[in-house]
C-alpha cells in the first residue's frame, strides 16, 4: 500500500518535471512572459534608456503600467501617449534639451521625453528609484508634499 502510494508520486513528479522540461523546450514559457510583459518599441527604448544610463526593464514596466503600451492613450488628467506625459512636462523637458515637440503621440518622441523626464526626477531624489517613480506618477509636486509631511520614510525605500 505504501509503495503504491510513493510509486504514484513518483510519478506525478515526472509528470511535472516532464511538462515543466518540454514548456522550456519548446519555448512556451518565453511565450507566455513575452504576452505578459512585452517589449514593444525596443528601439527607442533601448537607444534613450542607454543614452540616460537607465534600465530599460524598468522603462518598459513604466509604459507597461502608465499605457499598456497603446500610442493614442489620453488620461483624464492630460496625460500623452506611451508614457503619459503631460503637455506642459513634454514642453519643459523638451526646452531643456533642445528637442522640437511636433506630436507627443509619436512613440520615439513620447518615449524620449519620459525617459529624460524620469532621469531628472532620480537627479532630484538623489539617486532614489522609489522617490522617482512615484514622482512620475504622481506628481513631483505630490512626492515633495509627502516627504515634507513624513508621508514617507527614507530607510524603507531605498532600492
Amino acid at each position: 500500500m505504501m509503495l503504491n502510494k510513493i510509486l504514484k508520486l513518483l510519478i506525478i513528479i515526472l509528470f511535472v518535471y516532464a511538462i515543466i522540461v518540454l514548456f522550456d523546450y519548446i519555448g512556451i514559457r518565453d511565450m507566455i512572459l513575452k504576452q505578459i510583459y512585452p517589449k514593444r518599441y525596443e528601439t527607442y527604448v533601448e537607444k534613450y534608456s542607454n543614452e540616460s544610463e537607465l534600465d530599460s526593464l524598468l522603462i518598459y514596466a513604466i509604459i507597461k503600467a502608465e499605457s499598456n503600451f497603446k500610442i493614442g492613450v489620453k488620461s483624464n488628467s492630460g496625460a500623452i501617449g506611451l508614457m503619459q506625459i503631460m503637455e506642459s512636462t513634454a514642453e519643459e523637458i523638451a526646452n531643456e534639451n533642445n528637442i522640437n515637440i511636433d506630436n507627443l503621440h509619436e512613440p520615439e518622441l513620447n518615449i524620449q521625453l519620459g525617459i529624460l523626464y524620469f532621469r531628472k526626477l532620480i537627479n532630484r531624489y538623489d539617486g532614489n528609484m522609489v522617490l522617482a517613480i512615484c514622482a512620475y506618477n504622481a506628481g513631483l509636486g505630490n512626492v515633495d508634499r509627502w516627504i515634507l509631511e513624513r508621508y514617507y520614510c527614507r530607510r524603507w525605500s531605498r532600492l
